[in-house]
């Protein structure tokens, strides 16, 4: 099947070529990236080359990709909104890395993305993209709205629990730290390497964009905080809810064991979970206590933000949506050390 990457010269574009370069059912039929446009992938990304040898990024043009069976557009948020529509019927499906179809009410796009949606009906069609808890109506979806990095992993480590009413839904705290490369390409004045290494720091200080899209998810009333830290990839979420019920840690990781236990790309294990044991996979580790005596249940969940948290995530939703394995092109095998 052919694929085309808008907005091919960030890291979620750079992830999702090294994937399809990977991939026995998916080929590369264009990448679009206007800052990059004229030049070679292989120059922007050397390592991209034995794959990619003579490939040079495209202007952004939807008319020029129409008719391929699956558009990945991952450009930065408040964008996809101008080109999703044009992509829309005219190929197969669109997977939009970006959050612009993500909030299923337009009236929250305002205050937590700075910008009015003018595609309201779109949200409605579009499928949240976690193949753990939507798998079904991913199945010949048109349009994908593949899921935050942060909300990945704070989805997988609640949404069990919250299901089986095991942890009361208010009252839910999310402590989260993300590498650097979650912040993208072009460095700011916060995410500098000057600024983030040899640090940690927290920001987004409950205004988060993430939070509706957890709560969104999960169906619980979230306080998110999000952190950097000094490492390139990676997200480590802290989840605390309070249990609805005396429970133990055995009780909670059977549920989080039973929930996932037929999910490919999700493992429940007893001991603590690091980001490295996620690195370049698409995997999420999670694992659980409970402390009987303040009656707090901690769930904890690593995983890649590129990959399980992004670029990953996003050839998983395709794949179930083109009716492809859901696991080509993706290992759950972890970069070591």
């Amino acid at each position: 099947m052919k694929a085309a990457v808008i907005g091919g010269s960030g890291y979620l574009g750079a992830e999702l070529l090294r994937l399809i370069a990977g991939h026995p059912g998916l080929e590369l039929a264009a990448v679009q990236a206007d800052s990059s446009a004229g030049s070679a992938v292989a120059d922007r990304y050397p390592g991209l080359a034995p794959a990619y040898a003579g490939v040079e990024f495209g202007e952004i043009d939807p008319d020029a990709v129409a008719g391929v069976d699956v558009a990945f557009v991952a450009v930065p948020s408040g964008r996809s909104l101008a080109l999703v529509p044009r992509l829309v019927g005219r190929v197969g499906c669109v997977v939009d890395l970006g959050a612009d179809f993500r909030l299923k009410d337009a009236s929250a796009y305002p205050s937590w993305y700075g910008f009015e949606h003018t595609a309201p009906g779109l949200l409605a069609e579009a499928v949240y993209g976690l193949p753990e808890r939507y798998r079904a109506q991913l199945a010949s979806a048109r349009l994908v709205a593949s899921p935050g990095c942060y909300v990945t992993a704070a989805a997988l480590a609640l949404a069990p629990l919250v299901d089986a009413g095991a942890v009361e839904p208010a009252g839910v705290v999310v402590d989260a730290a993300s590498g650097t490369s979650g912040a993208g390409a072009v460095p700011s004045s916060a995410t500098h390497h000057s600024r983030i290494n040899e640090s940690f720091d927290a920001y987004g200080l409950l205004t988060h964009r993430h939070t509706p899209e957890i709560e969104q998810v999960t169906g619980a009333q979230v306080l998110f905080t999000p952190h950097h830290a000094p490492m390139t990839r990676g997200i480590l979420a802290s989840c605390y809810a309070r249990a609805a019920s005396p429970t133990s840690t055995e009780e909670v990781l059977g549920l989080l064991e039973a929930a996932y236990a037929a999910e490919p790309f999700v493992h429940v294990v007893a001991e603590p979970v690091a980001t490295r044991e996620t690195y370049a996979a698409n995997t999420a580790r999670i694992t659980a206590r409970h402390d009987p005596r303040t009656g707090i249940t901690l769930v904890l969940c690593a995983i890649d933000n590129i990959t399980k948290g992004g670029s990953g995530q996003a050839v998983q939703a395709a794949n179930v949506a083109l009716g492809l394995e859901e696991t080509a092109g993706l290992s759950a095998v972890a970069v070591t050390p």
